[in-house]
């Protein structure tokens, strides 16, 4: 089978695959009851099908993942663990959760492996409350850390921070590529931590070790997180963990976005958090191809407290989603799904060098892992004029902010994009210069727009019908060679 996740479609008319069949069938009972879902559900699938798909943070689950979602284990509470539930009736979701934090140890190579988190903000959050709970006494901290946090109230967290006093947390800033969960303060993790950001090299948007050792003597956190959203490079994490044990700072690394290359054996050695990290969050969707989820891997030390994730972060966790992440990482422990790694990588270098030949700027000059951030000011756009110009051609991105935007978080200057989820559609390095080429004549024909006062505007954009709809063929002529989900015909 290969990464388009091609099925056996019976030739004649009246046999189904089996994929067919199951959608169809399951689409007939929604249908019965809103039919309204079952045709968005439906209208979902042909606008994938029909648009170059190029967020780097999304991809396809195949139809196994897929399916293992819809079933009875969406009906079951499951607080605690596996053999320490607060709810009779529960043998059966410690199966698919044993068998998923078995692949998942298996894969990574870690010691302990934790699959309840619904997202990477979960996972980010239970791997935050277990380090407090390792490193910081206090029987404020110990109390609080049995509620869930959504339950806590301004009080509670005064309280805490008095006793927490002056815990400290240093991570990638956001317009450098880091992430919003990494202590800044519009997020809950923000309220957690005084938190400080390193940054990159403002010659070359590379990463600084010495500037993050720098800050790191300065500011003595207690957690060093590593890690990104948008940095098109990679990140030496033994270089990393020699910064955290000099500061004695737990070092944390947010995988959610490589996972997939570290899965596929791309990413080793120095550039493989594992091995290095005290504790390693992730998400289970995005490159590693599963269900919409988060996992935590950690060292043995931190196993029982990352175990304690319910209830001190998550409410009740989703056996159905969990059966999910069992079987994607069954899939991505198999020898093609190191092939497919290796390609999204390929595919996205053959991407950033087919938009520098057309006189693109990228962050960084270019990549080495499965994203590239394209700054569009050259372009005379902002990012949220890019990102819809490109969307109303069939080609869909996210605009991202590039280090030090002078348009900030919200209209940016940026434009991410990245290869998982072509790659996935069986699309190669030759295809990803026509997919620079399509992207690069969106943006060479967009021009700004100006607001109702004649004022100059960040959002509105100009781009004539006739070339969208030519960028749109020219979109779907490519994509036809490489159908996706070609097992699955709703009728």
């Amino acid at each position: 089978m290969s990464d388009s996740f091609r099925g056996a479609v019976d030739a004649s008319d009246s046999q189904l695959s089996a994929e067919s069949a199951a959608f169809r069938r399951a689409l007939d009972v929604v249908r019965a009851v809103e039919p309204r879902v079952a045709d968005a559900i439906g209208a979902e699938l042909a606008d994938q099908r029909e648009s170059l798909k190029l967020i780097a943070s999304e991809n396809y689950a195949s139809p196994a993942v897929l399916l293992a979602m819809g079933n009875w284990f969406s009906d079951k509470y499951a607080e605690g663990t596996v053999g320490r539930r607060f709810y009779a009736g529960c043998r059966n979701v410690d199966t698919v959760e044993s068998v998923a934090a078995e692949h998942a140890r298996e894969l990574f190579g870690a010691a302990h492996a934790y699959v309840q988190p619904h997202s990477g903000i979960d996972a980010n959050l239970v791997a935050f409350w277990a380090v407090l709970a390792d490193r910081v006494e206090g029987p404020t901290l110990r109390r609080l850390s049995a509620r869930h946090v959504n339950d806590l109230t301004e009080a509670d967290w005064a309280v805490l921070r008095r006793e927490l006093g002056d815990q400290r947390m240093l991570g990638m800033s956001l317009d450098a590529g880091g992430h919003l969960t990494h202590g800044f303060r519009p997020n809950i993790s923000g309220k957690m931590f005084d938190q400080r950001s390193y940054g990159t090299d403002p010659a070359t948007g590379l990463l600084d070790y010495a500037a993050v050792r720098e800050a790191a003597r300065e500011f003595r956190p207690l957690i060093l997180v590593a890690g990104y959203s948008a940095y098109p490079r990679l990140v030496n994490f033994r270089i990393m963990r020699e910064i955290a044990d000099e500061v004695g700072a737990t070092f944390l690394v947010d995988m959610a976005h490589f996972a997939g290359l570290v899965a596929g054996k791309v990413l080793t050695g120095d550039f493989d958090p594992v091995p290095h990290a005290h504790i390693v969050t992730t998400t289970t969707h995005k490159s590693l191809r599963g269900p919409r989820g988060g996992m935590v891997l950690c060292q043995p030390e931190l196993a029982e407290q990352v175990d304690r994730g319910c209830p001190m972060v998550l409410g009740g966790p989703l056996p159905h989603v969990m059966a999910a992440k069992a079987v994607a990482l069954a899939e991505a422990r198999r020898p093609e799904f190191g092939d497919y790694a290796r390609r999204v990588v390929d595919n996205a270098v053959a991407l950033a060098d087919g938009l520098l030949r057309r006189g693109a700027t990228l962050v960084t000059g270019g990549t080495d892992n499965h994203l590239v951030l394209l700054d569009v000011a050259g372009y005379g756009l902002t990012g949220r004029q890019a990102e819809s110009a490109l969307l109303d051609a069939g080609i869909v991105t996210n605009r991202n902010a590039v280090p030090r935007d002078p348009n900030g978080a919200w209209y940016t200057s940026g434009i991410r994009v990245g290869t998982p989820a072509l790659t996935t559609r069986g699309l190669g390095v030759a295809e990803m210069d026509e997919v620079a080429e399509l992207m690069h004549t969106v943006l060479s024909q967009t021009t700004a727009g100006v607001g109702p006062d004649g004022s100059a505007s960040k959002a509105r954009y100009v781009l004539e019908e006739k070339v969208a709809d030519e960028v749109s063929r020219r979109a779907s002529e490519l994509l036809s060679g490489h159908p996706l989900y070609p097992s699955v015909d709703l009728g």
